[in-house]
């Protein structure tokens, strides 16, 4: 007997018009849909008029589910799995089911569409050639400071999941481990009616957070910049000799924070080197 096929299907992340006409029809064409959340999922399938049976599959139940699924793949029925939004198993269950079809022979056949993270990257402002996505951050703050130093020295984009209730506490511990002049970004219900998109210095955009109640309600994805590679602490010639001239006119913080929107620096680090040449010029003279 031929084996059903097992589709991954992208769902909106918010805005119900992202929903492709390809991922609509396969819903409507398989036996059965595993949804995360299936008083979630409802709605916007009743929208689309897929009358197609529901079945919850989600953390708890996943084990006991994967097998019917796997029964009913086998008879040569096709079941499609989706997500309360977005791709499936990004940071979502499914991860087993999926590896079984492959050991199974049962063919997986992905229907694309929306993802919060790639969708946030690419209106981010940050570099996109290399990223990493972390999920959601730890719950507690001790752990969540201990997992971000360990990426403290990663150079490419950060990219987390939050929730409403954590994400000032995340940006919190970020600050504290990262430094508030690590640029980041946090995308805020992407594609629905009050979506926001905020780029800052961490510094800042805790402060535009703690400010802003609206700031700390949705779903949010959270951006980081890597850490900046460098071959060593000395300026190159030409900021350094834009923060001297800088220096002459205006307090060293201010100095640094616009010579650092000239050259593309850090402006923490451009702050300490022009503090450095102050205690130095100060000890030659004194």
């Amino acid at each position: 007997m031929k084996k059903g096929i097992l589709y991954i299907v992208a769902t909106p992340i918010g805005n119900r018009d992202d929903f492709s006409p390809r991922a609509v029809e396969t819903l409507r064409q398989v036996t059965m849909i595993a949804a995360e959340d299936t008083r979630h999922s409802r709605p916007l399938l009743q929208h689309y008029g897929i009358s197609t049976p529901l079945t919850a599959f989600h953390e708890h139940n996943e084990r006991q589910v994967m097998s019917r699924i796997l029964g009913r793949l086998d008879e040569g029925e096709s079941v499609a799995v989706i997500s309360d939004a977005g791709t499936p198993l990004i940071s979502d269950p499914g991860f087993p089911l999926v590896r079984e079809c492959h050991m199974k022979g049962i063919r997986v056949s992905p229907v694309p569409g929306p993802s919060a993270a790639v969708c946030a990257l690419s209106a981010a402002g940050l570099p996109t050639d290399r990223f990493i996505f972390e999920g959601f951050p730890a719950r507690t703050s001790q752990a969540r400071q201990k997992q971000f130093q360990a990426l403290l020295k990663e150079s490419r984009t950060l990219v987390f999941y939050e929730s409403s209730h954590r994400i000032r506490h995340c940006l919190e511990d970020m600050l504290l481990v990262f430094g508030g002049d690590r640029q980041a970004v946090i995308a805020r219900e992407l594609t629905k009616l009050h979506e926001t998109i905020i780029s800052a210095p961490l510094d800042d955009l805790l402060e535009k957070v703690k400010q802003d109640a609206n700031q700390q309600k949705g779903e949010f994805v959270v951006l980081v910049s890597g850490a900046e590679k460098r071959s060593g602490d000395t300026l190159d010639s030409e900021t350094e000799r834009v923060l001297r001239i800088l220096m002459e006119e205006m307090p060293l913080k201010q100095a640094a924070a616009v010579a650092a929107k000239i050259s593309g620096g850090k402006k923490n680090r451009l702050y300490k080197a022009a503090l450095s040449w102050v205690e130095k010029e100060s000890g030659q003279s004194g």
